[in-house]
């Protein structure tokens, strides 16, 4: 009987130890840190910057637990390293509600910013496609005519609405600031990749990275991509879940090690590659780069698809197609044989050019006869053939395309091609409808 009651003792203790051990682990998760004595920072810090670290972790402590457990709190890159300014940069403010604090902060870091440390990821992101993502919007004018005044409805204080909760979300923008120094509500927050910021630099880092852990294995995961490169129009998500690849990822990802070095993480580290792989990462005898077009050899996403050509980082064709396909094999070959590789890319080439000669061509050449025979409605989102022509190229033609480069079968084929030949017939009933009569349908 004392053995008993000896036991149940012991065992009250050790639930009651482990209880209290729970509760210490769970005040150190993402929560209230002004209560976390341990976070006295110091190191290498100046007064302000402390100062930064003592309050934020009480105003906002998901964010200082974020940069505690960032690499930048490792080797001491506080608030202001990245936060501060110059009293006479355009986006200088003081901080709220602190008047005599003699240091100007903005809550705008831009790759600028970023580019003092990480000077040669910099240089490659300028040199890529991401550069353009909002500048290659500033021209068109189709496009904010879709936004505003279609979707938006013209109306005057709400027209833009699609854009600040849609387009620039992924493309960006060019961030405007209030007489204070501020950025404007209808350009700021976004997570745009392409912003403009008020020191004339372009990107966004926190787009793959997020603030403010800025994890390496994060940007590796498919779902960094994922906010942008999803959809009816370029389901690239999709298109990976879709893919042998993608299969490999979703049943056997748990245990990968996705913090390795840049230049160091390769097969072994993974069992399949994911987007970061193929068009970034370190690999066999290739270097990291943050230039997301150098190993592209066609142009997707256009009308018509046509082998890059061109060193102007405005250019839909930037890139040279050739060197971007010897690149593009040599990942294929840390994991496939030459044949595999080789094979995979006549195949996928293809459908590139079917979509070409067959879908595409044929139809913009009904668009043009139609259009000089005046037999086009103003408004093209009221045009039948206009839209479907749209649906086309911009989404079933883009799936046909980037679904057969990427291993997507289904969409390559279902999403793809299936959806393009019914297009394509619509299509030529309208034209030969329009033609004969001589007059747009009712």
């Amino acid at each position: 009987m004392k053995i008993r009651f000896w036991l149940a003792g012991v065992m009250g203790l050790l639930l009651s130890a482990n209880t209290v051990l729970s509760a210490n682990e769970g005040d150190k998760s993402v929560g209230d840190l002004s209560n976390i004595k341990t976070i006295m920072i110091s190191r290498g810090h100046t007064e302000a910057a402390k100062n930064c670290i003592d309050c934020h972790k009480d105003k906002s402590p998901g964010i200082v637990n974020d940069w505690k457990n960032s690499r930048h709190s490792h080797v001491g890159v506080s608030c202001l390293d990245c936060h501060a300014v110059s009293k006479d940069a355009p986006n200088a403010t003081q901080h709220e509600n602190l008047a005599d604090f003699k240091v100007y902060i903005s809550a705008l870091v831009s790759p600028a910013v970023c580019g003092r440390c990480h000077a040669k990821e910099m240089e490659q992101f300028n040199q890529s496609g991401h550069f353009r993502a909002y500048h290659q919007i500033i021209p068109q004018d189709s496009l904010h005519a879709l936004i505003r005044k279609h979707e938006g409805r013209d109306n005057p204080e709400l027209q833009n609405a699609p854009s600040e909760t849609g387009c620039m979300q992924c493309h960006g923008t060019k961030i405007e600031l209030d007489k204070e120094g501020r950025p404007t509500a209808e350009t700021w927050p976004n997570a745009g990749m392409g912003n403009i910021y008020p020191d004339g630099s372009t990107g966004n880092c926190a787009a793959c990275h997020t603030r403010h852990v800025f994890k390496i294995s994060e940007a590796r995961k498919p779902a960094a991509c994922a906010s942008c490169h999803l959809g009816p129009d370029h389901p690239d998500f999709e298109i990976f879940e879709n893919s042998k690849h993608g299969h490999v990822f979703a049943t056997d990802s748990d245990d990968w090690k996705w913090d390795s070095p840049p230049d160091a993480w390769e097969p072994g580290d993974y069992r399949a590659p994911t987007c970061a792989t193929c068009h970034m990462s370190g690999i066999g005898e290739l270097t990291t780069t943050h230039n997301i077009t150098e190993r592209l050899y066609w142009n997707l996403w256009a009308k018509e698809s046509q082998v890059r050509n061109s060193d102007d980082v405005l250019s839909p064709l930037l890139g040279n197609g050739e060197k971007g396909r010897e690149l593009m094999k040599t990942v294929c070959s840390s994991c496939h044989s030459q044949k595999h590789a080789d094979n995979f890319f006549l195949q996928g080439d293809k459908a590139v050019r079917l979509y070409n000669e067959e879908y595409y061509k044929p139809a913009q050449k009904m668009l043009d006869e139609l259009n000089k025979a005046g037999l086009l409605k103003e408004n093209p989102w009221t045009d039948e053939f206009q839209i479907v022509f749209y649906h086309l190229w911009h989404h079933e033609g883009r799936r046909a395309r980037q679904g057969a480069m990427m291993g997507g079968p289904d969409y390559a084929h279902w999403h793809g091609f299936f959806e393009l030949q019914q297009d394509l017939y619509k299509l030529e009933a309208i034209y030969k409808k329009r033609m004969q009569n001589k007059k747009i349908e009712d």
